[in-house]
């Protein structure tokens, strides 16, 4: 059988991708701005297929991962869908009433409003790590603003992709909603298209490629993108309760979240017994011995585990401290790999400069907490920033002084499924907001609509100038100015 060349599978792909584009463009531009119950409809078949297909989801990323906990995909990529489809079906009237503004003095008894109007074909790119809620979020927020959608899905997870291309098919014409898996072999050919919003999740790496790319087209984008989010534990914190939650968000889907506490600033003379805490708690939470926990989660793939293997050698090479916090052999428990904290890490290791993704958690001793907040300024700013303090002065100064793209006192990531309140990056780990009213308003258009009174003069403004009315005006808004400044 005769194979067709790789830049004929591209050509091919490409022609696949812009004819569904233009599929939905049509589609779009022939009913521009659904109304209330059309969105509202659409969000409830979606939420109904979550609950229908909830079972075969899970195994299909258990499947993909090789491992992953039934229980986890349920808790994160599921109920988190549900929760947020059903805030937009509940809130959706409120987000799409025009809001009426004021005008200026100068305007007065004319009418001013925005409108929140559809953007167009909103292209969504997914990552592995969470394909199901990291697809269905921004579809929702998508759908809710009254857009049409075309998703990549991440080329590692071919199981649930094939489930979530037949859960939506069978609710979603290819015109409202259109799926796309592993059989994108050029993932560039996508974020080319022409798309009126791109929402992007993944690393800073990529997201800076498919920023350059949407720049082609002008295409706004909504990046978000990781990064080394702390967890910063006062003194006046109980050191045993940080480190049972700074833990479990890093053992939660084996530390492959964006929002996973990336490292911990703990007081110098409390290391090695949030060390230990640590230590016991994964105990506590999946035994000593992980081999056949199925509350566990495994690496997604040998390329990612290995890399997390030679991060930990560079550490250990370079003078660190590892402590794995429960029985590991790499042979037998092939990618099922505890949590490791990593204790005397230096600023040349790698620990401590790339986003970790997986279940190593550096500690960074800190003797004020001023050199605790100067550590996080001088770093890239991160998604998330934890902090674990009872004192509400010290919480307040350390919420002031620090930038992340959210916070979660006293735990890890809870913010991220409140949908009530936006998600998202600043700086290197991204850009743009979605969930909630902000994820509608991120995928409309605020249209400013003026409309002016029918009697009212503004052909008084025009030329020739220097009448009296317009000298009044300006005398009025301007007052004099400075006579003196050349």
């Amino acid at each position: 059988m005769n194979y067709p060349h790789s830049t004929e599978f591209e050509k091919v792909e490409s022609e696949s991708l812009q004819t569904i584009f233009d599929q939905q463009r049509a589609a779009f531009n022939a009913l521009p701005y659904p109304d209330l119950d059309s969105r509202r409809s659409k969000l409830f078949n979606l939420k109904k297929q979550i609950i229908r297909y909830q079972d075969v989801i899970a195994a299909a990323i258990n499947t993909d991962f090789s491992s992953r906990s039934i229980d986890e995909s349920k808790l994160l990529d599921l109920l988190g869908s549900v929760l947020e489809a059903e805030h937009a079906i509940r809130h959706l009237r409120k987000w799409m009433r025009p809001s009426k503004r004021s005008t200026e003095l100068l305007f007065l008894s004319n009418r001013l409003r925005v409108q929140y109007q559809p953007k167009g074909v909103v292209g969504v790119v997914v990552p592995w790590n969470f394909p199901v809620y990291l697809a269905l979020g921004p579809l929702v927020a998508a759908l809710a603003a009254g857009n049409r959608v075309m998703i990549k899905l991440p080329e590692i997870t071919p199981a649930t992709n094939a489930v979530i291309k037949r859960m939506l098919a069978e609710v979603f014409k290819e015109d409202e909603v259109a799926v796309f898996g592993e059989e994108i072999t050029d993932p560039s050919l996508f974020t080319t298209l022409p798309f009126n919003h791109i929402v992007f999740t993944g690393s800073p790496a990529v997201g800076r490629v498919v920023m350059r790319a949407a720049a082609e087209n002008l295409t706004p984008v909504t990046l978000e993108l990781g990064g080394k989010s702390p967890a910063l534990v006062s003194r006046n914190y109980p050191l045993a309760d940080a480190a049972k939650r700074i833990l479990h968000g890093k053992a939660t889907n084996c530390g492959q979240i964006c929002v996973a506490p990336d490292y911990a600033l703990v007081p110098k003379e409390k290391v090695s017994e949030f060390a230990e805490a640590c230590k016991t708690n994964f105990t506590a939470m999946y035994g000593q011995n992980i081999h056949s926990n199925n509350n566990y989660t495994s690496i997604v793939n040998d390329r990612h585990f290995k890399r997390l293997l030679e991060i930990l050698e560079d550490a250990e090479q370079k003078g660190a401290v590892i402590i794995p916090c429960g029985e590991y052999n790499p042979e037998q428990d092939a990618r099922r790999m505890p949590v490791h904290i990593v204790l005397n890490c230096t600023p040349e290791m790698r620990i401590l400069k790339e986003e970790l993704f997986g279940p190593i958690l550096p500690v960074v001793a800190y003797d004020s907490l001023d050199d605790a907040i100067a550590y996080i300024q001088n770093g890239e700013r991160p998604l998330a920033l934890y902090c674990f303090t009872h004192d509400s002065s010290e919480r307040d100064y350390i919420l002031r002084q620090t930038h992340s793209g959210g916070v979660t006192i006293n735990d890890w990531g809870w913010h991220v499924v409140n949908h009530d309140a936006p998600f998202g990056g600043i700086g290197n780990s991204g850009m743009g907001t979605y969930h909630g009213e902000e994820g509608f308003k991120e995928l409309s258009h605020a249209k400013t609509v003026f409309i002016r009174h029918r009697f009212f003069p503004t052909q008084l403004f025009y030329p020739p100038y220097g009448t009296w009315v317009q000298k009044l005006a300006l005398s009025f808004f301007l007052k004099k100015g400075d006579p003196n400044l050349k």
